[in-house]
């Protein structure tokens, strides 16, 4: 049953054009703190209510999929809110119905499902980098909104979002990786094969939204030149598309307690150097 937005509560952003300045780390710091408060609050509700959320982000490479799914994720529960990054198929997935290895991962009440990459990659990775044929693609596009209508009938609220970064920006973030120790691994061997596919990526976008952005399970697309903004635009979107209420906060107070009633043991803990 749907429920009455809460006074206050981060409504859903209008479709504006990309604002030029870029957002200052304070901003940006006091925003997000507000949006975690925000996503506890919802985590609590879903919970509460028995909701079952999917969350689904696509997207160019180093449009900043991992960035903001960390941003989503750092301040609510792993167990709630669980995060599913599958990495290749193996040799007896692949012989399995295609989205068959998704099924298991897909929320229970009172879970939420963050997918970093989903059974979406039929559509983008694998057909443009000939992972599968084309027929099996064009299969997978016309089964897919039916699956997806099965979920939403079966009670998930499914967000799908697609991260679209420029292509300047997007040579500029993958070159940075090149030489950055703590992020050179996210420089796959296929991000390098993929580099100059940009026009076979944005045909195979363009079809996949053709047929898959549907009433029932709509794509919503995220312009992500600035990594700040793109995090708190689409968890405010988020949290403005998943009807949730404030439960408001149990009164905690730390009880007493007494210290002193055992001798602690001499023990030659080997601790570890405190270099700095």
């Amino acid at each position: 049953m749907a429920r009455k937005q809460d006074k206050g509560k981060p409504a859903a952003p209008a479709a504006t054009a990309e604002p030029a300045g870029p957002l200052s780390r304070k901003e940006y710091e006091r925003e997000l703190r507000r949006l975690h408060v925000e996503l506890v609050k919802l985590q609590r509700w879903v919970v509460d209510q028995g909701l079952k959320v999917c969350i689904v982000f696509e997207g160019r490479d180093g449009a900043g999929k991992g960035g903001t799914i960390k941003a989503l994720t750092e301040r609510v529960s792993p167990r709630i809110f669980r995060v599913v990054a599958l990495p290749a198929p193996t040799e007896r997935e692949k012989t399995q119905m295609y989205i068959q290895r998704y099924l298991p991962h897909l929320p229970a009440a009172g879970e939420i499902v963050v997918f970093d990459r989903s059974w979406y990659n039929r559509a983008g990775v694998e057909r443009v980098m000939g992972f599968c044929s084309e027929e099996q693609a064009q299969s997978f596009l016309k089964a897919v909104p039916l699956v997806e209508k099965a979920m939403v009938a079966s009670g998930i609220v499914l967000l799908k979002y697609w991260l679209e970064v420029s292509p300047e920006e997007q040579t500029r973030r993958l070159a940075a990786r090149i030489d950055d120790g703590r992020k050179i691994w996210k420089l796959s061997p296929m991000d390098l094969k993929s580099y100059d596919r940009w026009d076979d990526y944005t045909r195979a976008r363009d079809e996949m939204f053709a047929a898959t952005d549907v009433s029932w399970a709509p794509w919503y697309v995220a312009r992500s030149e600035d990594k700040k903004r793109v995090r708190l635009n689409l968890i405010s979107h988020l949290l403005a598309h998943v009807p949730y209420q404030d439960l408001g906060m149990p009164k905690i107070k730390l009880p007493k307690r007494r210290i002193g009633r055992y001798q602690a043991a001499e023990y030659p803990f080997r601790y570890v150097p405190e270099q700095f």
